[in-house]
């Protein structure tokens, strides 16, 4: 995989980057979690959105690290996605592990969101 030179990274793509790998991981660790929890109802579409937001969080940040010209598409999906996923989290609010990955999400979004507004 092709990196960008380091002097050409700003902070809000350093930002971005760091921000999707924390997300990436939350959302499978959380995933882990909600599957080995003892006679709760799995929500299987909240499951789905994390297995896809955390697929997103990778794709994005491999885009930024390569310099893609798509990274402003990306960015505004991966912001949209993980907004979302931080809903269906937000939706099992008595659940500390899910409001901790609503909250990575909702991060991940804004790092998103603060980059696809960069000057192309």
């Amino acid at each position: 995989m092709m990196m960008m030179m380091t002097e050409t990274m700003t902070t809000e793509m350093q930002n971005c980057i760091n921000a999707c790998m924390e997300c990436h991981k939350m959302c499978l660790e959380t995933m882990t979690y909600c599957m080995t929890r003892n006679g709760k109802q799995i929500n299987m579409s909240i499951m789905g959105m994390m297995r896809d937001c955390a697929e997103m969080c990778m794709t994005c940040m491999n885009m930024v690290m390569g310099g893609s010209e798509f990274i402003t598409g990306t960015c505004t999906l991966c912001a949209e996605m993980c907004d979302r996923c931080a809903a269906a989290c937000e939706q099992m609010s008595q659940d500390q592990k899910m409001m901790e990955c609503a909250a990575c999400c909702r991060r991940c979004a804004e790092a998103c969101r603060s980059l696809q507004m960069m000057p192309a």
